[in-house]
């Protein structure tokens, strides 16, 4: 209730009609515009940071994750090695930073869910049930990932006083494919060492045939012979490293697994970490951003004490130079590439994370002057980018020295996504000096960069719902957080089957593409072009005081949508079905991925349809509603000032009846000199 209004009347969005209560809809609510009295809208307490160091924090804990590790550094070497940095850094200018900082301050102008925050223009609140859709979708298949790491940090503390268990061959899940070492033919070889050598990477028996056939003996037999003759006896692609064994045949259990048609069965193990991850999401965010702000000091800072003492060791390790050689030697004809163009915008977009909701729903808790513009949208940004890098070389340095060890190249022993951190970089870790030490501080890292990011998307889940249902969610916010963690897990079980790494494949390559890349144009369009530019710049110089230059009006009217279009038509033409290593999945599984893409979308687009009936027109539904702005009344200035004429619907107050709508009861009655309260 505002000071100075002796006689109000409140109204709250909940279900039924109550005294001194209204249920607010489009009908009731143009009536109430047209009965004159001037309508008071007010938000109710939703809490908020501690300080603004929280807010930062959980910015850079959410634009610093698992791909910053597991993803950049791999498509750095990829795609022309310190020349990748141009046309990433270009991305990060044209779609990324502008993108975050719309967010920013699209948040914390109106202190809201990625829902009820599209109050700004009813057309596009299907953008939020798609943000909130596909932060689900990729929460699911993320926390699977920290499972995995949490289960690999277990193993490392049981074994401090051993080794690691994936650092030999000869245990029971190995097979005969696995070598502790591959060996390659060397100058200063021998002949017979080159045999013995080249031999080690062939099926035996069908060199003994092979030899039998060609009436051959052994002792005539060459180094040369064996290379151009036997060459269709290899089977050097079916080596298995210990590590690689290790995860998939005992971690997994995919050797008892039938493809995706066929996961088998629960691996208990594996289901333990998976609770044990939700169960610290839960408890971290049980008391929303109060809890996970305090949280977040730890899991955002610590990685980078471990990125700094693992770029520290790794350079301290023969060959070395290789590998930082390999990753940032520039490649300047790589450039010609359009597919290094893609990589890099795809990278730095999903890296920076706009169009989960997330960062809405983190910068709906900040004060309303604070400035999200210098000190966290271009500050995240950066350090986002430095991190990507920085992980690069503490990543490389290590594959470098692998390299040197195994005598392959760089290229063979490099990887991304789950290859990187659970074979090859595990694989060189137990070649080191005291592996389970680096093994508990990699993992460990990687838990805390993984948390960081779960935070922010489940809590876009649970802010979303609580601001859209506030009469009953958000009364009950740790209920409806404990029931979003205990659904999300019960969706992930299917991923911790034996064969679950093929649902997290598929899921991971479909859940956040297409779709993401499609509600982020709608976003931005929506909000430069429907709400307006001005008005949006308008509204950053009420919260911010000054407004947006050129080039931010120029990205977000022109370059970003082009941008973003432009990605999605590349990434359709370079599409190729998703597989997990040489297991190509079946059509019926790829269609059911296609339908994780267009699940977020049915959303947008049947919420698009159902509010310009609602509205009665497109007009009114693209239309701020009378309550969009500020949400205290210190900071209602401008247009948004107390007693201003409403902003949204245009009400023909010739015709003001309230037969069809509401019936007003009055209280020590209420008169058109009277204000009507608003509360959400």
């Amino acid at each position: 209730m505002s000071k100075g209004c002796e006689r109000v009347a409140h109204l709250r969005r909940v279900p039924s009609l109550l005294w001194n209560s209204f249920a607010i809809t489009p009908t009731n609510r143009i009536n109430l515009i047209r009965t004159g009295l001037p309508i008071h809208y007010e938000e109710v307490a939703r809490g908020g940071w501690s300080n603004q160091v929280e807010f930062f924090l959980s910015c850079v804990g959410y634009a610093v994750g698992l791909g910053n590790v597991w993803r950049f550094p791999y498509l750095c070497y990829r795609n022309g090695g310190g020349a990748f940095l141009i046309p990433y850094i270009l991305s990060l200018a044209l779609v990324g930073l502008p993108a975050f900082f719309m967010e920013l301050a699209f948040g914390q102008f109106a202190s809201l869910g990625p829902i009820t925050i599209w109050r700004v223009c009813p057309l596009f609140k299907g953008i939020g049930f798609a943000s909130v859709i596909i932060s689900a979708l990729v929460s699911i298949s993320y926390n699977v990932v920290i499972a995995y790491a949490m289960y690999y940090l277990i193993v490392s503390i049981v074994n401090m006083d051993t080794n690691v268990p994936w650092a030999t061959c000869g245990n029971p899940w190995n097979t005969i494919y696995c070598r502790s070492e591959t060996q390659r033919v060397t100058p200063g070889m021998n002949e017979s060492e080159k045999i013995n050598v080249t031999l080690g990477t062939m099926n035996t028996s069908c060199v003994d045939a092979k030899l039998h056939s060609l009436g051959w003996k052994f002792e005539d037999l060459t180094y040369n012979y064996t290379s151009n003759n036997l060459s269709d006896c290899s089977y050097k692609n079916m080596i298995k490293t210990p590590s690689d064994e290790y995860f998939s045949n005992f971690v997994l259990g995919l050797d008892k697994a039938d493809g995706i048609g066929g996961i088998g069965d629960l691996s208990p193990k594996l289901v333990a970490v998976l609770l044990l991850a939700w169960l610290i999401v839960f408890f971290a965010l049980k008391k929303g951003v109060k809890s996970s702000g305090k949280v977040i000091y730890f899991t955002a800072t610590f990685p980078y004490l471990v990125l700094i003492i693992l770029l520290v060791r790794g350079v301290t390790l023969d060959g070395y130079e290789k590998g930082l050689k390999f990753y940032l030697v520039p490649k300047f004809d790589k450039l010609a590439d359009p597919r290094v163009w893609t990589d890099a915008a795809s990278q730095i977009f999903y890296s920076l994370g706009p169009a989960f909701g997330s960062l809405i729903t983190m910068s709906s808790y900040n004060p309303f002057n604070n400035n999200c513009y210098r000190q966290d949208s271009i500050l995240v940004a950066v350090i986002n980018c430095g991190t990507s890098v920085f992980a690069g070389l503490a990543i490389f340095s290590v594959l470098g020295f692998m390299s040197e060890v195994t005598n392959r190249p760089v290229q063979e022993v490099a990887a991304d996504g789950p290859g990187l951190v659970f074979v090859a970089y595990p694989e060189a870790i137990a070649r080191m000096p005291y592996p389970p030490i680096w093994a508990f501080l990699f993992f460990f890292m990687l838990i805390l960069l993984g948390l960081s990011s779960m935070f922010a998307m489940v809590e876009a889940i649970i802010s979303a719902l609580a601001d859209e249902y506030p009469g009953v969610l958000r009364r009950h916010k740790s209920i409806l957080t404990f029931v979003v963690c205990l659904l999300l897990f019960f969706a992930g079980l299917a991923l911790v089957t034996n064969g679950g790494i093929y649902v997290l494949t598929l899921m991971d390559a479909y859940s956040g593409s297409y779709s993401l890349l499609f509600v982020c144009f709608c976003e931005v369009t929506g909000i430069a072009w429907f709400y307006g530019w001005r008005r949006f710049s308008e509204d950053i110089e009420i919260m911010l005081g000054f407004k947006p230059n050129i080039y931010w009006i120029a990205t977000w009217t022109v370059i970003a949508p082009i941008f973003i279009v432009g990605v999605l038509i590349a990434s359709a033409i370079r599409f190729s079905p998703s597989h997990y290593e040489d297991y190509q999945f079946e059509q019926w599984a790829q269609n059911c991925g296609w339908g994780l893409v267009a699940l977020p979308l049915v959303f947008l687009f049947g919420t698009a349809i159902i509010q310009i009936i609602r509205y009665g027109g497109f007009k009114n539904a693209t239309t701020p509603q009378d309550n969009w702005g500020p949400a205290l009344d210190e900071n209602k200035k401008g247009r948004y000032a107390i007693g201003q004429d409403n902003k949204g619907f245009e009400a023909d107050e010739k015709e003001a009846n309230l037969e069809n709508g509401i019936e007003m009861k009055k209280k020590n009655g209420v008169t058109n000199g009277d204000s009507i309260t608003v509360q959400f």
